[in-house]
C-alpha cells in the first residue's frame, strides 16, 4: 500500500494510462485496488462511496471481459469484488451489500479458500445467519489462512464471542 494519498492518485493516473494501451485483468485489478485505498484514505463518505463504485465497476467488467485467465487471478478479482461490496456495507450498513458478496462467492466455494469461507461467514454474520457463519467460520478453520486474532478482533463476529462453538473454534 502507499504512504499517502498523493501516491495513490499518482498511481491511478499511471494506471488508467496503461489502460488506454494495453487492458489485462492485472491492471483492472491494480486499478481496482488503489481505488479500494482511497476509499480507506477517504474521511468523506460520498468520495468513498465514488471510489467504491469505481471499485466495483473495474472488478465486474474484469470479471466477465475475459473469457480465459487463470483461476488465481479470476479469484483475487472476485474477492477484491466481495472486500469492496463489504466495505460499502461497513459504510452503508445496508445488508443487501452482504448478500451480493455470497453470491459472487458462493460459486467459488469448491475452490477450498480461506478467504472466501472468511467473507461468506463475514456476510453471514451481518445478515444474522448465524448457522451459516459457523457453518463458513468451521471451512475457515481448516484452512492455512485462518487467524483466530482477526475473527477475535473484527466486531461484525462480536456478537458470537459468547457462543460455545465459537469459543471452542477460537481455542484450536
Amino acid at each position: 500500500m502507499f504512504e499517502n494519498t498523493q501516491q495513490v492518485i499518482a498511481r491511478i493516473g499511471e494506471t488508467d494510462q496503461l489502460y488506454l494501451t494495453n487492458n489485462t485483468p492485472e491492471l483492472a485489478l491494480e486499478r481496482a485496488d488503489l481505488r479500494l485505498q482511497l476509499t480507506t484514505l477517504s474521511h468523506l463518505r460520498q468520495e468513498q462511496l465514488h471510489f467504491l463504485q469505481e471499485a466495483i465497476v473495474l472488478l465486474e467488467q474484469a470479471r466477465c471481459e475475459y473469457e480465459e485467465m487463470p483461476m488465481p487471478l479470476y479469484l483475487n478479482l472476485s474477492l477484491h469484488l466481495a472486500k469492496a461490496y463489504m466495505v460499502y456495507f461497513e459504510i452503508t450498513k445496508e445488508r443487501r451489500f452482504a448478500l451480493i458478496t455470497q453470491q459472487i462467492l458462493k460459486p467459488l466455494t469448491v475452490n477450498e479458500n480461506g478467504d472466501i469461507y472468511l467473507f461468506l461467514a463475514y456476510a453471514a454474520v451481518v445478515k444474522q445467519e448465524y448457522a451459516l457463519t459457523r457453518h463458513w467460520l468451521n471451512k475457515y478453520s481448516n484452512t492455512a489462512e485462518f487467524d483466530i486474532e482477526l475473527l477475535q478482533q473484527h466486531s461484525s463476529f462480536s456478537p458470537l464471542h459468547t457462543e460455545n462453538w465459537f469459543l471452542t473454534l477460537i481455542q484450536c
